[in-house]
């Protein structure tokens, strides 16, 4: 199922649906301020194993959640020291992945052995308000192809899973860079990879 979503103001039927989709075990592609990406629910083993499987990773490869706000974020990621928490005040919402440190809360079904997360807060009111409907983070990874392109035509995201997920919120082609990778579980910002987000906490450091 693929629908046209209103990007600054997301009909609520269609956030309400996709929810559902969630909630029943299913995958949903949507837009984020970046690229599209997958969507799955963190609590449900089979959904997360689904997402491995399209996505052609291996399970041992950390995902990314989509979190609602910091207070969330908070609770599922630990030893966030003052400067990192400071950075996350002012990146968020926007294009940045931050990895930290899982807590005990992150369910293990949704961890690899590295024991950390990625965590994000796209600006963009699809995911934003997805997440939010659903009550806890969204699992998430960019759509891309086997060779590393990232899928941001809506045409082509309906040809090529239309398929292979439950439903897809289309609002129309989306940029082709992905967001800036930041690890932090050793306290300090280490760029794993450089993407729309500016590193202006560099300079801060």
């Amino acid at each position: 199922m693929i629908v046209l979503i209103n990007e600054t103001n997301p009909q609520k039927r269609f956030i309400k649906k996709a929810k559902e989709v969630l909630e029943e075990g299913g995958i949903v592609i949507f837009p984020t301020d970046t690229v599209y990406a997958y969507g799955c629910d963190i609590n449900d083993k089979r959904a997360i194993e689904r997402l491995y499987q399209i996505k052609k990773i291996p399970r041992n490869k950390p995902l990314s959640f989509i979190f609602f706000d910091i207070s969330e974020i908070s609770k599922f990621v630990r030893n966030v020291s003052d400067s990192a928490f400071k950075i996350m005040k002012k990146a968020f919402p926007g294009p940045y992945t931050f990895i930290f440190q899982a807590s005990k809360l992150v369910p293990k079904i949704a961890i690899t052995n590295q024991k950390t997360i990625g965590v994000r807060i796209p600006d963009n009111p699809i995911a934003l308000e997805l997440v939010h409907a659903l009550g806890h983070p969204i699992m998430t990874a960019s759509v891309s192809t086997k060779e590393g392109n990232y899928v941001i035509d809506p045409v082509e995201l309906d040809k090529e899973y239309r398929n292979a997920v439950d439903m897809i919120l289309s609002c129309g082609p989306k940029m082709s860079d992905p967001s800036t990778v930041v690890d932090f579980t050793t306290g300090q910002a280490q760029i794993v990879r450089k993407g729309k987000g500016q590193l202006f906490f560099i300079e801060e450091e």
